[in-house]
């Protein structure tokens, strides 16, 4: 039951709409970046988080939905899609209100993620836990403790997908791999 709790609980901590809006925070603060850059990037990574977690309890509480997580492929589907969209709002939202290119890229390289992962759909369900975690260590890189906690936590997150049989061993490495990916994808374009 121990192993079931801890499972649950890093599930929680590494869900994607909790950890982005915090690896935007650290990495925009660490950059020495103007507070106005810091207000604008956290709150457009909340209020997609927001509106994420707005919409999966009002599904389940509609009936339509037998978890926020989301985990039966029409659920998935449509989260999926909101995603995409919301992200794609945010990155243009960034773009327009005059932000810096490398911010506006993380959200629209976050929805690219995302429809990668909804165009694989018919092999396997790409864990996003997974692949969001390892892109938030990107997002904080170079700053090494946050790199290396927010990696270790996106090993636990990985551990608790398998362990609450949300995905397979498969879906979870694919995950990491698309998270990987897409984080190198951003510090190149940062650098």
């Amino acid at each position: 039951m121990h192993r079931i709790a801890t499972a649950r609980l890093l599930s929680i901590v590494g869900h994607p709409a909790l950890l982005m809006p915090v690896a935007v925070a650290f990495a925009a603060s660490g950059t020495g970046a103007p507070p106005q850059l810091l207000r604008v990037a956290l709150s457009t990574a909340v209020a997609v988080a927001v509106i994420v977690g707005l919409v999966s309890l009002w599904q389940v509480r509609a009936g339509r939905w037998a978890h926020v997580d989301a985990s039966h492929p029409h659920e998935r589907n449509q989260l999926n899609l909101l995603l995409v969209g919301l992200l794609c709002a945010a990155a243009a939202l960034l773009w327009a209100l005059g932000q810096p290119s490398a911010v506006a890229a993380g959200p629209l390289l976050a929805a690219l993620l995302v429809l990668l992962a909804h165009a694989l759909r018919r092999w396997l369900k790409v864990s996003l836990h997974a692949a969001f975690a390892l892109f938030a260590a990107a997002l904080v890189w170079p700053h090494a403790l946050g790199t290396l906690g927010i990696g270790l936590l996106a090993i636990g997150v990985a551990w608790s997908r398998l362990v609450l049989r949300r995905h397979t061993l498969p879906e979870v490495l694919t995950g990491l791999l698309l998270g990987a990916a897409f984080g190198a994808a951003l510090r190149a374009g940062l650098a």
